[in-house]
């Protein structure tokens, strides 16, 4: 009786060792584990808000049209779905200025605008509270041209913006280039005149191509 209880005694220890020191067992347990890491979903990075002015031509998340053009007018051309080397997408915004002074103003400028021709005759701002910078991309057809100011903001009338501000004078390279515009602190809950414009003959005697794209306001 005893050299049985013995020989069970002796089995159960031998089973006890083989599955502790078993190495298959906790290769698998850290398989298992590498194998639930790897599986796990990346996190979501929120996407970051836009408001388009120009992306693309035809885009409907366009919200402006480049409707106010002044000074000399009549020297003014724009092209909104060029080809030409755009810096994003199949299409780029061209203005082409002549320079001739056509109305004898010896400057032009263009407002994009909402609705088109608005002059804060009407309702058409849009509130860009939530907008800290507006961005875009511009460049010259052959470098040094001078764009007096870059705005936003700044029609008048009934229906005024309820702020501006503006960057310049810019000089223009051949190559793409994104500018800025600080938004911060500003009252942005009605601009209707949403990106402007303006150069002069002076520091442009024979005219200017420049080409723009991705006009946006960003968070």
């Amino acid at each position: 009786m005893k050299k049985m209880f013995l020989l069970a005694l002796i089995v159960a220890f031998a089973a006890t060792c083989a599955f502790a020191q078993d190495p298959d067992l906790d290769q698998l347990d850290e398989s298992t584990a590498m194998s639930a890491t790897d599986a796990a979903p990346a996190p979501v990075v929120p996407a970051k808000k836009e408001f388009n002015v120009f992306t693309e031509k035809y885009d409907l998340k366009n919200h402006y049209i480049p409707s106010g053009w002044m000074g000399d007018y009549g020297d003014i051309q724009i092209d909104d779905g060029c080809t030409t080397t755009p810096h994003d997408g199949k299409t780029c915004l061209k203005v082409t200025y002549t320079g001739q002074g056509a109305q004898g103003a010896g400057w032009m400028g263009i407002y994009w605008q909402n609705p088109a021709n608005n002059w804060g005759t009407q309702m058409g701002g849009y509130d860009l509270k939530d907008y800290k910078k507006l961005t875009f991309w511009a460049r010259g057809d052959k470098g040094g041209e001078v764009i007096s100011e870059f705005k936003i903001g700044g029609i008048n009338g009934n229906y005024a913006d309820s702020d501006s501000t503006s960057i310049g004078p810019v000089t223009l390279t051949k190559d793409w280039k994104q500018y800025t515009i600080d938004l911060k602190d500003m009252d942005l809950s009605y601009i209707s005149g949403g990106f402007m414009m303006s150069a002069s003959a002076n520091d442009n005697p024979e005219g200017f191509v420049v080409y723009f794209d991705d006009i946006k306001y960003e968070e």
